[in-house]
């Protein structure tokens, strides 16, 4: 039998996969970690990937396309532009 703990990881693990909290372009998901506590007691926890919708300037489609984003992506696309981003993750932004 689960005790409640193991019974909010477990749901918790399941809605990780349901809810979709990946990073398209960059493929970061939930990290499995322990909350310790004051009496060095440690219990499992998610720590979630910070996924943003941003809606970025899209050069080549002349035009703005919203995205779900992690903010290691969004320095990305900053840096290296959109097109070359999604290119190397093998995102087709035109279905946007």
């Amino acid at each position: 039998m689960l005790d409640f703990d193991q019974f909010c990881y477990v749901i918790r693990f399941f809605l990780l996969f349901l809810a979709g909290r990946i990073c398209p372009f960059t493929g970061k998901k939930a990290n499995r970690a322990n909350k310790v506590s004051f009496s060095n007691h440690k219990t499992k926890k998610l720590q979630f990937v910070n996924l943003q919708y941003k809606r970025v300037w899209w050069e080549a489609g002349k035009r703005y396309v919203k995205l779900r984003l992690s903010t290691k992506a969004l320095k990305t696309i900053e840096k290296n532009g959109l097109d070359a981003v999604a290119k190397k993750a093998g995102i087709d932004l035109r279905k946007k």
